[in-house]
């Protein structure tokens, strides 16, 4: 699929060819679904606890006798009815990780990628080039592309386009090595400099 290439000042300088085609794929919607709930499910750390009442320290003698006080009748000061007592039903330990499979994943990602370039929301710089890091000349960038919700995929050693772009409101920086179909499907524009996108096809060639 071939993209347009931008200059900053938001004008065409010529196109780029991305090495990925949009396939006849059955309910891309529920592939997308399934990939992105693998994600964050498996983001997650499973490591919160809570005590149950035989698991709270103390609470083995009767506070009272159990009539004659005019007061309610208790068995232990861990009940879950009281203040510091234990947990009913409190979240444990557990693995929350899905698996996916590879294929899925791979189909996914090029589907995700082709659906945003079909939308022209896919923007492709001549470059990204940052003397030192500025987040006024790249908020000036972002204002001139007409950006509001949008992903700079970056890559190793653009450290000032790095440290320019991450302040800004709305945008969000990945290396091209880490970009995954979440991160393409939750964003409203990719962009990406010119020098990116052999690797990405590279990484698309790949899988």
């Amino acid at each position: 699929m071939k993209v347009k290439v931008l200059n900053r000042e938001n004008q065409v300088v010529g196109d780029i060819e991305i090495n990925v085609e949009s396939k006849d794929v059955k309910d891309k919607g529920v592939l997308f679904n399934r990939v992105v709930r693998a994600m964050l499910m498996n983001a997650r750390q499973g490591t919160v606890s809570t005590k149950s009442r035989g698991e709270v320290s103390g609470g083995g003698k009767k506070p009272w006798r159990q009539k004659g006080t005019g007061r309610a009748r208790a068995g232990s000061i861990r009940s879950p009815l009281w203040v510091g007592g234990g947990v009913v039903f409190g979240p444990k330990p557990r693995d929350y990780e899905l698996k996916m499979n590879k294929k899925e994943k791979r189909a996914a990602f090029r589907e995700a990628l082709a659906q945003r370039i079909q939308n022209e929301q896919v923007i492709v710089l001549d470059e990204l080039n940052f003397e030192k890091p500025k987040t006024k000349e790249a908020y000036e960038l972002v204002k001139k592309l007409n950006l509001r919700k949008a992903l700079f995929v970056l890559e190793k050693g653009m450290e000032n386009a790095y440290l320019s772009l991450r302040n800004i409101e709305g945008i969000e920086v990945r290396n091209i090595d880490a970009l995954n179909t979440y991160d393409v499907l939750r964003f409203q524009s990719i962009v990406m400099p010119k020098s990116v996108v052999e690797k990405l096809n590279r990484r698309i060639a790949n899988g």
